[in-house]
């Protein structure tokens, strides 16, 4: 769709850094589910609030446990992540990173690295989350799958963002914020655990950079 757009001219498309090049690389999945947390919430006639549990009464102890679960988390992602980055070379199949990834890389414009970052540490997290631990967690395991649940969803979660190097140490972070929800029994922790963990690695990617 992007290539088509760019070959019809459309200024927005006519480089990596184009506004439309970037919406269209980051807000494909995202951008569906933040339209599906809007209906999900109308539909059930409930406040954000409620929802991500911002008036919980023990919502300082769920984010106090978010952050644990990020510092003993990160670096165990960042071993498996060279790990499997060394694996697939040996094999011949050298990683590409994600879309946003390869987009804040090469950013060269203020306003981009500021909208990826935005997208990196809310929009992405919130949507992804709500999806994930809010919705497809629980409706499984619900369904009487509890195993299905933790290794199906948390796998689905890494294979969604496309990046082969990724996908071990996703999958073990999803794992991280399945357990987190469940602890916690508040979405908040996972998201807010989910940000952290983008922000540690939008750190190590521009210091790279």
């Amino acid at each position: 769709m992007v290539s088509l757009l760019q070959k019809a001219g459309f200024t927005a498309f006519k480089s990596p850094d184009g506004f439309g090049t970037v919406l269209f690389g980051t807000l494909g999945f995202q951008g569906a589910t933040w339209v599906l947390v809007y209906f999900f919430l109308r539909q059930h006639q409930v406040r954000w609030r409620e929802v991500f549990g911002l008036r919980e009464p023990r919502l300082p102890r769920a984010l106090l446990t978010a952050l644990l679960t990020v510092l003993v988390v990160l670096p165990v992602a960042w071993w498996l992540q060279q790990a499997s980055v060394l694996v697939l070379e040996r094999i011949g199949f050298p990683p590409e990173a994600e879309t946003a990834v390869t987009l804040m890389a090469g950013a060269k414009s203020w306003w981009t690295r500021v909208y990826l970052g935005v997208f990196a540490v809310v929009i992405a997290p919130v949507a992804e989350e709500f999806i994930f631990r809010g919705v497809l967690y629980p409706f499984v395991k619900q369904l009487g799958y509890p195993r299905f649940a933790w290794i199906g969803v948390n796998f689905l979660f890494a294979l969604i963002h496309m990046d082969a190097a990724a996908l071990v140490p996703l999958f073990v972070l999803a794992l991280a914020l399945t357990w987190l929800y469940e602890r916690t029994d508040n979405l908040l922790a996972p998201i807010t655990a989910h940000s952290l963990f983008n922000v540690a690695n939008l750190i190590v990617l521009c210091l790279a950079k």
